[in-house]
């Protein structure tokens, strides 16, 4: 796990992308004697705000149809992860044997040698758990700080003075597709589901970049109730003994629960925390419990400060969070479900429901989703681009389920999609966001999308979840 020592000075390097990472890259590597240029095939007002910034440190920038071609003289690309590898200019990098590092990579070459990395990928619960694993190891007394995909860049931390302890890696995907060098202290692949197949071409391919996460020889922690996970640990990983993890009781080795406890299966059978202790605990949200309490311990964390970091943990929000009760019905934001299989585990926290889906579907279908959850839905609401695609698998898997279709996509869409819901839902029951889709299709993130969720849902009587006023 030695760092690769790199010499930028003199280099030609392009970074493709403006945007958080892409600044913080270019800005070490400028400060690193490099010779930087910029690209960025958008050149709106955000952009041009950057590109000034970078400017003023010594960077060329070009926006526009620039950042289809390659700049002459390139002789290395570090490239925002949304960058599809058929991009024209990371295609003709690759033809011309030009190495490309995502900014994942740039890091760990710059990094301190002696500062663990843990990491945290998978389809779904990446940031919450890489959040979780940050609350225990900053309660065990480490200078811990969680970054990579949750937002902080990875070159802001690895340079940072004085130098971190421990840094929590939330890494998607695209960011492991693009890395070589880089080995974690321990990974935990949280669940493998299709998505991103439009960026990645095949499931395959998908699940291969996931995999990338435990080359090396750290620890390979593993979501045993993930049957692809499972898999993808014996063919990536088969001469390490994986450090599983379960909502069942733990065996040898793995954590799990039992008798209300998160529970380390090692040698003493280790009490790590309540279940109790863990907000929200709906079982997917356990898992992820789990999952950071297992890279914590990997790390050498007493069970005392899993227990105290999961206590003072607070939960992202848009994360299956309450945000209204109207006439006894529950209003939970789940927007961050943008995928299927994060809707799937959210569904499978409350029955019966009233569910509202839809977006953009980025590739994925909705036909297993359909099956395993059509006995608790109560009725479905359906917005956005592919929303005819999840109809489709209800009709095929749930035909007696009413579904209302609203077509609206302006910004008072949502308000309608609400009054829907609630037409449909009796007391006691849960009007559910978990979208199943990405959100660009309507709203700028999926923030936007479950902010309109908890403002038409207060609207619908005027009162917070809690009782209160709207403000």
């Amino acid at each position: 796990m030695n760092a690769v020592s790199v010499s930028f000075a003199g280099r030609r390097v392009c970074v493709t992308g403006v945007a958080v990472s892409g600044a913080a890259a270019a800005r070490a590597l400028a400060v690193r004697g490099a010779e930087v240029t910029v690209v960025d095939g958008r050149a709106g007002e955000f952009q041009q705000d950057q590109a000034d910034g970078l400017r003023a440190a010594g960077v060329t920038v070009l926006l526009g149809e620039a950042a289809q071609r390659l700049p002459a003289g390139t002789d290395l690309v570090v490239t925002s992860p949304g960058w599809r590898p058929d991009q024209p200019l990371l295609v003709a990098a690759a033809a011309a044997g030009i190495p490309v590092w995502g900014e994942v990579e740039l890091a760990w070459r710059l990094r301190d040698p002696n500062v663990a990395w843990l990491g945290v990928t998978g389809t779904n619960g990446k940031t919450t758990t890489v959040q979780m694993l940050e609350a225990i190891l900053l309660a065990s007394g480490a200078r811990a700080v969680a970054a990579g995909n949750v937002g902080r860049p990875l070159v802001e931390v690895v340079t940072a003075d004085p130098p971190y302890d421990v840094v929590a890696v939330e890494v998607s995907s695209f960011q492991l597709h693009w890395t070589s060098t880089v080995e974690f202290a321990a990974a935990a692949v949280l669940n493998v589901a299709a998505d991103h197949i439009d960026w990645h071409g095949s499931f395959e391919a998908y699940a291969a970049d996931k995999a990338l996460a435990w080359r090396g020889n750290g620890t390979v922690v593993v979501n045993d109730d993930d049957d692809a996970a499972r898999t993808l640990a014996a063919s990536a990983a088969p001469d390490r003994a994986p450090r599983g993890f379960t909502l069942g009781e733990p065996g040898p080795g793995q954590l799990g629960v039992q008798d209300g406890w998160l529970v380390d299966g090692d040698a003493e059978h280790t009490p790590l925390a309540e279940v109790a202790d863990v907000r929200p605990a709906a079982p997917h949200n356990v898992a992820n419990a789990l999952a950071a309490a297992a890279l914590a311990r990997a790390y050498g964390v007493a069970a005392v400060s899993v227990r105290d970091g999961l206590r003072g943990f607070q939960p992202g929000g848009h994360r299956i969070a309450l945000v209204a009760t109207v006439a006894g019905v529950d209003y939970v934001n789940d927007s961050k479900a943008t995928n299927p299989h994060a809707a799937a585990a959210s569904l499978q926290a409350f029955d019966p429901v009233v569910w509202v889906a839809g977006g953009l579907a980025k590739g994925a279908t909705f036909d297993d989703l359909v099956r395993q959850t059509a006995d608790r839905l109560r009725g479905v609401v359906l917005m956005g681009a592919d929303r005819a695609l999840i109809a489709q698998a209800l009709a095929r898997h749930a035909p007696d389920v009413p579904v209302v279709d609203v077509a609206g996509t302006d910004t008072g869409a949502m308000d309608d999609v609400v009054r829907a819901a609630a037409a449909l839902a009796r007391p006691g029951d849960t009007v559910l966001l978990a979208p199943a889709c990405a959100s660009m299709d309507m709203f700028r993130d999926y923030a936007a999308r479950g902010d309109a969720f908890a403002a038409a849902a207060r609207s619908l009587d005027g009162r917070r979840a809690d009782g209160g006023p709207v403000a």
